[in-house]
């Protein structure tokens, strides 16, 4: 008789949505930055939508975003915000409950 196994959840493990405003600097900025910090740490395991407040601001409103650039990890753990073009990339990774990178010497 073989043990029984954890379902495995459905679909990615982080869900992350990031609120911008057009094609500004700050907001491209942010882009970038999480996008790299994404590939560099969660590889395959992410999901992120892109939302520009400018064209769906019914969502910017359901989450009660005030300003922008800003960051909503959904999941896993309990929901986060972070403000800002993300360049704080040891304050990102704190936010998404992954270790902070060790420091170059």
């Amino acid at each position: 008789m073989e043990a029984e196994q954890a379902p495995e959840p459905e679909g990615p493990e982080y869900v992350l949505h990031l609120f911008i405003t057009g094609a500004t600097p700050n907001s491209t900025r942010a882009v970038r930055n999480l996008k790299d910090i994404c590939e560099a740490h969660l590889k395959g395991r992410y999901e992120l939508l892109i939302i520009d407040i400018y064209q769906q601001p019914e969502l910017a409103q359901q989450e009660q975003i005030v300003a922008a650039p800003t960051l909503v990890k959904k999941r896993p753990g309990l929901k986060r915000w972070l403000v800002g073009d993300l360049s704080d990339r040891d304050r990102v990774l704190k936010v998404l409950g992954l270790p902070p990178l060790p420091a170059a010497e």
